[in-house]
This record gives C-alpha cells, structure tokens and sequence, in this order.
C-alpha cells in the first residue's frame, strides 16, 4: 500500500502543530483539535482528500472501537474512585446532556423558523 507511511506522517504532524500551537499561544482547546483544524485547512487549500491519506484514515475509522479500549481499562482500574465521586459524575452527566439537547432544540427551532420565513418571501 504506496503512500500510507507518508499519510500517516501528515495525521501525525497536522495533531503535533496542534499541541505545539496550543502549547506555545496558550489556547483554549485540545491540540488535536487545533491539528484537526489545521489537516481541514490544508485540505482545502489542496483541493481533495488525497488517495493514500483517504485509505489511512478509513483504517483509522474502522478500528476506531480499539481506541477505546483504555479509556475502559482506566475506568476498571480506578472504579473505587468513580464511585466515591458518583453522584457529581452523574449530576454533571445529566446537566450538560440536558443542556446539550436545549441548545440543539433552540438552534433547530430558529432554524426552522428562518427556513420558513425564506420560504414564504422567496
């Protein structure tokens, strides 16, 4: 498979710049974020999503599952901690989902508003 070394390169080094740019300017976010915002970037300067970085990727996102394995294990490993702090876990679970589902039905709500005042003007 020509290109995959190279494909992986740039993942790699797209998530670097990201933790280096967030490490050195203070930023607020992830350095994978920031490294995810800078691979889009460049893909759309480039024009595409070249071939060998596409197949990486869908091997990436077919073992995604494995990714998760650790998170697992950490929590196995630390569950005594996890239930001592339970109820602030599962309060803050319940809060930012409900938050989340309020802001989602807020935003769809305006949007489907504009949506029908364009409709009817238009």
């Amino acid at each position: 498979m020509p290109g995959m070394v190279p494909a992986l390169l740039v993942l790699l080094l797209c998530q670097l710049a990201g933790e280096v740019l967030v490490a050195a300017l203070g930023l607020p976010f992830p350095g994978p974020v920031v490294g995810m915002m800078l691979l889009f970037a460049g893909l759309l300067a480039r024009g595409g999503v070249p071939d060998a970085l596409r197949r990486v990727c869908d091997g990436l996102l077919r073992h995604l599952a494995l990714l998760f394995v650790p998170a697992g294990v950490g929590l196995m490993v630390h569950f005594d901690r996890v239930l001592q702090d339970a109820w602030p876990l599962l309060t803050g679970l319940l809060v930012s989902t409900a938050l989340a589902l309020g802001v989602t039905l807020g935003t769809l709500n305006l949007l489907i508003r504009g949506a029908g005042r364009t409709g009817r003007d238009g």
